[in-house]
């Protein structure tokens, strides 16, 4: 008998990276998306012709809703993946971002304790709680671990840290099988276009020398960049453990924005960089986090799981995406007329 697992957030990068993975796995999958006026598919579009794939409207913020999909379906595994994500907005929107991610994942989290069969738990924590704290070895090298500090500095840090911990207390309290991925920044094709990376692809996508500038803010924060595909792998492998428990899931490697534009340009055979980048100081968040790079070793050890794509293709994968589906809209245009 297939497994079922139920995703909350499907429509979203992770959401759709995982249902792939589930798929492959011969699982059934139940996405979760929210009603809006305008759907936003294009991620899973592809995913609907597979009979083990469908999606309900839900909303993480009505309990009565998520407790209905949760008892209807009889889930062996249910992955919260529902948020506002994005720091930036988080500041100008946080009344949205902490009801959708921490009151999101409370209202998940006390349905599942209401069935009579409990599915295994999964909740998408941010290496953003840690904020400026990090563990520093007997080398000097400055890292984030599962035993480090947290101290958020944005809206969105705040609400995924009282998610997180709410998520351990009801591992807990209610005998949960109830497992948190501290997730670094993972990246991919079908990162949103208002994240600094995808505007860094999107922008080398089109570039032309005698065109405008590429604006950016902190071109020095530091990020532990990798692949979306590689960290839904870890959040299926936590699920699979005898027991629940919280992980860090990073590269161990850090690189700042600056890192990340200057092998974008180098994508489009560009070297001198610096002059067709310029700091916008609208960009700059009220309150930045300087420096991230997770130690994973907890995960290599318990779960078996390492990233495979590494900064450099994970850069030339986002850039080539976005090319050929520039030069495709452009064969499309000519073709209509």
């Amino acid at each position: 008998m297939k497994k079922k697992a139920i995703i909350f957030g499907v429509t979203g990068q992770d959401g759709s990276y995982l249902s792939e993975l589930l798929l492959e796995k011969d699982y059934h999958v139940v996405g979760v998306s929210r009603r809006t006026s305008t759907p936003n598919t294009s991620r899973i579009d592809h995913l609907f012709e597979n009979k083990d794939f469908i999606v309900e409207s839900g909303d993480v913020l009505d309990f009565a809703n998520i407790y209905d999909i949760l008892r209807r379906h009889h889930a062996d595994e249910v992955y919260n993946l529902a948020a506002q994500s994005h720091v930036g907005i988080s500041f100008k929107q946080p009344l949205v971002t902490w009801d959708i991610t921490a009151k999101g994942c409370l209202n998940v989290l006390e349905a599942v304790t209401k069935l009579s069969k409990k599915p295994r738990f999964y909740q998408a924590s941010s290496s953003e709680m840690f904020g400026d704290q990090y563990t520093t070895s007997e080398s000097g090298d400055k890292y984030q671990s599962e035993d480090t500090l947290f101290n958020p500095q944005s809206p969105y840090a705040v609400a995924k840290l009282a998610a997180h911990k709410m998520t351990e207390l009801y591992r807990k309290t209610h005998d949960l099988h109830a497992s948190c991925g501290i997730l670094f920044n993972h990246e991919s094709e079908r990162r949103g276009e208002n994240f600094v990376t995808r505007k860094i692809s999107k922008y080398i996508s089109t570039f032309d020398p005698l065109g405008p500038n590429l604006y950016l803010g902190n071109l020095d924060s530091c990020r532990d960049w990798g692949h979306a595909k590689d960290y839904v792998r870890a959040m299926w492998l936590m699920l699979q453990q005898d027991k629940p428990d919280t992980y860090v899931i990073a590269t161990g490697v850090t690189h700042s924005v600056r890192d990340f534009v200057r092998e974008a340009f180098k994508c489009v055979g560009v070297d001198d960089y610096e002059k067709f980048v310029e700091i916008d100081q609208k960009q700059i968040r009220p309150s930045e986090v300087p420096y991230l790079k997770g130690d994973c070793s907890k995960a290599k050890e318990m779960i078996g799981w390492m990233p495979e794509i590494s900064f450099e293709d994970l850069v030339s994968i986002m850039v080539q995406h976005d090319i050929e589906r520039i030069t495709n809209d452009t064969q499309a245009t000519y073709s209509v007329k």
